[in-house]
């Protein structure tokens, strides 16, 4: 088994669980369970690829394409798509008080529909040109520098979501608008009684938290899998593991980084290993991510301190008379 490759594939991989895993811990943080992330990375996927449609078919020759432009409306058109899908969701479990689980489900089943009809219908740009140009024109040379060959680069969306999830974890532990935000996720009655707006925040942070989340999804097609799409059960699996993954780094987005890694590199390891030929086995090991996670779920309810707990208020609804 090449260890290098192993590891270099479990980062490309990783990052897209890292996109979701960081989206989701802002959206938690803010007290509100969101399991529509799945659906909503979908979304993203499918506001990606217009986005790269639009472009594509905005240029007299099709082989003159720019980065800068390729990629900002790659992000802004994925982020957009997975900010109405959290807009969506914000709605109906802010406003109108809906069971989050329920909702979160719903989201999910419907993102993954919507994308499905949307990609059809129209996306039409040939997405391995603008995937060679995303990694080509700026990668990261890793491999060169310590001495090993791997087939994989590390393109622009990469780079973000490493310091999307650095500066996720400033803003939460460093700034009074972080502290706020956890502050409502703990107890919104008491943010309510100082003056925080904690329907505004919930908000903001379900509507930023899920744009993050959806840059997932095209970081899959565009750099993972080199601009190849069959359909979105895989992102929608993927983004369900990147629900997990909140969990295994106690909701701290800095430790998403090192999980994210983890979680790629367990989830080829069945088909980069050399310890067994057996297809069921090498299925079997592709569970590891879920079992280490439950694993770890258990070990910090027994053992865990405050610190490595969700937030008080996760999952339950705020009613502002109620307090």
């Amino acid at each position: 088994m090449d260890i290098p490759e192993l590891i270099f594939g479990g980062i490309s991989l990783g990052i897209v669980f890292l996109y979701g895993s960081v989206g989701e811990i802002i959206t938690e943080k803010a007290g509100h369970l969101n399991l529509g992330i799945p659906g909503i990375m979908c979304m993203g996927t499918a506001g990606g690829m217009f986005g790269i449609t639009l472009y594509m078919n905005s240029l007299a020759n099709p082989r003159m394409v720019s980065l800068l432009p390729l990629t900002l409306m790659t992000i802004i058109f994925a982020f957009v798509f997975g900010a109405i899908g959290g807009l969506i969701y914000a709605a109906l479990t802010v406003s109108l008080k809906s069971n989050q689980n329920v909702v979160g489900l719903a989201i999910t089943a419907f993102g993954a529909g919507f994308s499905e009809f949307f990609i059809k219908k129209f996306v039409t740009a040939k997405l391995s040109t603008a995937s060679k140009v995303a990694k080509d024109l700026i990668s990261f040379k890793i491999s060169n520098s310590i001495g090993v060959e791997t087939t994989y680069k590390f393109g622009v969306l990469a780079c973000l979501a490493i310091i999307l999830a650095l500066f996720a974890a400033l803003f939460l532990k460093k700034t009074k608008t972080g502290l706020r935000l956890r502050a409502i996720g703990e107890n919104p009655a008491t943010a309510d009684a100082v003056g925080i707006n904690v329907d505004l925040y919930k908000y903001i942070a379900i509507i930023i938290g899920s744009g993050i989340a959806g840059l997932g999804g095209i970081y899959y097609v565009i750099e993972y899998s080199n601009g190849l799409f069959d359909n979105v059960s895989i992102i929608q699996g993927y983004g369900w593991l990147a629900v997990a993954l909140v969990i295994f780094t106690t909701w701290k987005p800095d430790l998403a980084i090192i999980g994210s890694i983890l979680f790629g590199v367990l989830c080829i390891f069945g088909d980069k290993t050399t310890i067994t030929s057996s297809l069921a086995t090498k299925e079997l090991l592709k569970l590891l991510p879920y079992v280490i996670t439950i694993i770890v779920l258990i070990f910090t309810s027994i053992f865990g301190s405050k610190n490595v707990q969700p937030p008080a208020s996760l999952g339950l609804n705020y009613f502002r008379e109620d307090r």
